[in-house]
């Protein structure tokens, strides 16, 4: 997958780990970074990736919960109503700038995305597996963005800073557009895992080793944004699960069969940094989530 994704997209190595730590991981991923720095790409070829049904949607200031999940529409030839499903009906969903939709349509993917169930009209529909959500958002303080709840950047496994590109990084891109894409289109990136693969990959991710001390240093380091004196909101148990879930998904990435303190604390960051507030005091200093996250990770004692 890596190698596919790699004929299109230049350097980005930590983040498409993260990526694949996360499909692995059977978790949510939210992108964020400036306009133009390829994160719907990167999210069009990690589906790409998997052979899989996808779909694509674009979230606009008048979009409604309907547009999301489906709508009943009434058969006049039966007389019935009929549940016509939304396109969140899929293995794969990227949700374009997911922050540019109001609170009403934000709140239509709090079920399907934690429970992986839509309920419409007294009745529940579940969706088929793998189901995972891509989804990319400009910066808050862009124009025309909304912040999203607190309850819905939760059920995101990891939520990842798409950076710019470096000097030589830029030139690469430059020098494969000025050759036509360098000779690499989107179709030329093939599907490597079937709906099958993922699951079985996913059942021996589940079976990793992880030692006693590691269950406590990853329950120290959650409980510590609780008590943090910069911090507003800590982090709720969900994130230890999903420091836990990531930390076994990295572990197999890197070709082992246990966890390490290390792939807890690659992971740290992308997993509370959209989970915990920062005091009003602290904003005002300029400080970032990450920065605290680093301090906390610092602060409490590494096992051995």
């Amino acid at each position: 997958m890596r190698a596919e994704i790699g004929k299109i997209i230049v350097g980005q190595t930590d983040l498409l780990e993260l990526l694949l730590t996360a499909v692995l991981a059977d978790g949510h991923v939210l992108l964020e970074g400036v306009p133009g720095v390829a994160k719907t790409l990167m999210a069009k070829l990690l589906a790409r990736t998997l052979a899989v049904p996808f779909s694509r949607i674009q979230f606009t200031p008048d979009l409604m919960p309907a547009d999301v999940l489906g709508t009943s529409i009434f058969r006049q030839n039966t007389g019935e109503f009929e549940f016509r499903r939304g396109p969140i009906f899929a293995s794969v969903v990227l949700i374009d700038e997911i922050n540019r939709a109001p609170a009403k349509t934000q709140s239509a993917l709090f079920e399907v995305m934690e429970e992986r169930t839509v309920t419409q009209d007294g009745t529940t529909y579940a969706m088929q597996e793998p189901f995972l959500v891509l989804a990319t958002q400009n910066p808050v303080e862009q124009e025309g963005t909304y912040r999203l709840p607190e309850a819905q950047l939760d059920r995101f496994l990891f939520k990842l800073h798409v950076g710019y590109p470096t000097l030589a990084e830029e030139v690469q891109i430059l020098q494969g557009h000025h050759a036509g894409f360098g000779g690499a289109s989107l179709d030329s990136v093939q599907a490597i895992l079937s709906a099958a693969d993922l699951g079985a990959l996913r059942a021996q991710v589940r079976q990793q080793r992880v030692e006693p001390n590691i269950l406590e240093y990853i329950a120290k380091l959650v409980g510590q944004t609780r008590a943090h004196k910069a911090l507003y909101l800590g982090a709720s148990p969900r994130a230890s699960l999903a420091l836990l879930n990531g930390a076994k998904a990295l572990a197999a990435l890197r070709g082992r069969d246990f966890v390490t303190p290390e792939d807890v604390q690659f992971l740290a960051p992308s997993v509370l940094r959209h989970r915990i507030l920062l005091t009003p005091e602290r904003e005002m200093e300029g400080s970032t989530p990450d920065e605290v996250v680093q301090q906390i990770v610092q602060s409490v004692e590494v096992p051995r």
